[in-house]
């Protein structure tokens, strides 16, 4: 929280809600003013505004995620990360991102609304770790998991002396300052000038002062950490499969009751109603996203009651929907229309399918960024002046979260990791045509290798698994648009939808699937 005093002209700031490059920029920032940065160590003033009425810090329980959905254990990754870490000089890292924390110790919490995440530090030294934590969340069974792993649990407060002490020690730690807080990056800058100073990494400090490793000098990712999740292994990757299943059930018979008894009301509450009504292993259903109309134009609108429309059987619907899953995130969009398309609505959304299959059949050299892909997803609209704002692509998370990195897939050239083998990323082009209407279609997306015939510079080269399947509207398509290799794999997408779902729903369902993907034909 940032509060502006005027009469010291100076901006308050409260540490622990800044990261420290942030809280270094607003510093520089001001400063060209004459004005100046208050740091605020012990005191919250927002706390204090609030007083008793402050609501109570999230408290349900950590569980431990089974090997066999994460399937690396927690040796084998801290001692990954802590070569990491011998390579580049340092004796510990501080992790804050929440879902690098639950990714490292195979935990999954339930802090945060729609992902599997709790409120958490973790420090991991050469010799041990430490999980700065509320003890309310640690039961018996897991608090001796983390001590079989080696990791101490530690007051979630604590956090800052813990630093002090590294400091003092003379620890050299890795600080990834876009991410870990300013609290914890001045702390250890303070007290590393009242404790010895082991060896000097990246660049020669100021005297008195000691070196801070911030892995973006070592890595072209953000931290150690974030480095080892960016690629599933083959069991994260079996696992990740396995929901969709429940994920095409649902939405496949959603999609259904919508489209053919012409539903009126909530699309929301009906999927919502659904998923939880079926699935016996979902943790959250994320946020549902619909859109009917001009509400679609809206990207990720999401309906509030009292003040939504009422959906427009002549009018295009836009349906995002996903889910936490023990053992798997989803993600899935798909565009329909209840009556007749006109012509200029069918042109629109074959654009973009046009350019979910050229991203979807992408051939790749190894080591190439996501950017690079993404102006495949865009060509077909740009030949007729089109495009959309929004990135293409972004990382998937295996149970975990449903936006994460490093990698994407998006006009931002800034991100240069490379898209690797493992990956999940989503596959989503759209077109938004303000108060008119949305389209966006979305598949996930698992990076694999492609044997290609040849191997320029002797490198290898990629391509993706797909790994969702619910039908694309047919009657959405304008087949004059289309080639006959794009006919083809809309094709064969509907026959892999086909056989993938069609055993896991029955009756009306399955004659909707039916008829939804049977093969079209280009005149």
């Amino acid at each position: 929280m940032i509060f502006w005093h005027q009469a010291e002209l100076a901006l308050i700031l409260e540490q622990f809600l800044f990261s420290s490059d942030a809280a270094e920029e607003l510093k520089d920032a001001i400063s060209k003013n004459n004005h100046e940065v208050v740091c605020l160590y012990d005191i919250n003033l927002v706390d204090e505004v609030w007083k008793e009425s402050r609501p109570k810090p999230p408290s349900k329980p950590v569980r431990v995620h089974h090997l066999k959905y994460a399937g690396v254990n927690v040796a084998t990754k801290l001692s990954s990360l802590r070569s990491e870490l011998k390579d580049a000089g340092t004796s510990a890292i501080v992790i804050s991102m929440l879902d690098e924390i639950a990714w490292l110790l195979n935990l999954r919490g339930n802090d945060v609304p729609h992902s599997p995440v709790m409120y958490a530090y973790l420090i991991v030294e050469m010799d041990g770790a430490k999980l700065f934590i509320d003890n309310s969340k640690v039961n018996v069974e897991v608090m001796g998991y983390l001590k079989n792993a080696g990791v101490e649990v530690r007051p979630y407060e604590s956090i800052l002396s813990d630093i002090e002490s590294l400091a003092m020690q003379g620890a050299h730690l890795w600080l990834d300052t876009s991410s870990v807080n300013a609290a914890i990056v001045n702390t250890y800058k303070s007290a590393c000038g009242s404790g010895p100073n082991g060896a000097i990494i990246h660049y020669k400090p100021e005297p008195g002062s000691c070196s801070i490793v911030n892995a973006k000098k070592l890595f072209l990712l953000d931290s150690g950490a974030q480095y080892i999740d960016g690629t599933t292994d083959v069991t994260r990757t079996v696992h990740f499969g396995e929901p969709s299943g429940w994920e095409k059930e649902c939405f496949t018979r959603v999609l259904q009751v919508i489209l053919l008894r012409s539903m009126v009301g909530n699309y929301s509450i009906t999927l919502l109603e659904y998923k939880s009504s079926r699935l016996y292993n979902y943790i959250f259903i994320r946020h549902i996203a619909h859109g009917s109309g001009p509400n679609g134009a809206i990207i990720h609108y999401k309906p509030e009651p009292g003040s939504c429309s009422i959906v427009n059987a002549k009018k295009l619907f836009l349906l995002d929907s996903g889910a936490q899953y023990i053992d798997g995130t989803t993600d899935v969009t798909r565009t329909v229309h209840f009556g007749e398309p006109s012509a200029w609505e069918k042109e629109c959304f074959t654009r973009v399918l046009q350019g979910h299959i050229a991203l979807d059949q992408a051939v790749f050299p190894e080591n190439t960024p996501g950017f690079v892909l993404d102006a495949f997803a865009r060509s077909s609209l740009w030949k007729i002046g089109l495009d959309y704002r929004h990135g293409t692509g972004h990382g998937v998370g295996a149970a975990l979260n449903v936006h994460e990195g490093p990698q994407s897939i998006s006009f931002r050239f800034g991100n240069m990791t490379p898209l690797q083998k493992g990956m999940i990323v989503s596959n989503e082009p759209g077109y938004y045509e303000d108060h008119a209407f949305g389209i966006r279609i979305e598949n996930l997306l698992h990076v694999e290798e492609s044997d290609t015939p040849n191997r320029f510079g002797g490198i290898g080269y990629m391509g993706f698994e797909k790994l969702t399947f619910v039908p694309i509207q047919a009657k959405l398509v304008d087949l004059s648009l289309l080639s006959v290799a794009e006919v083809d794999w809309l094709n064969n997408y509907h026959s892999q939808v086909w056989e993938k779902v069609s055993p896991l729903v029955d009756g009306s369902a399955r004659q909707w699937l039916w008829n939804s993907t049977r093969p079209l034909i280009k005149l």
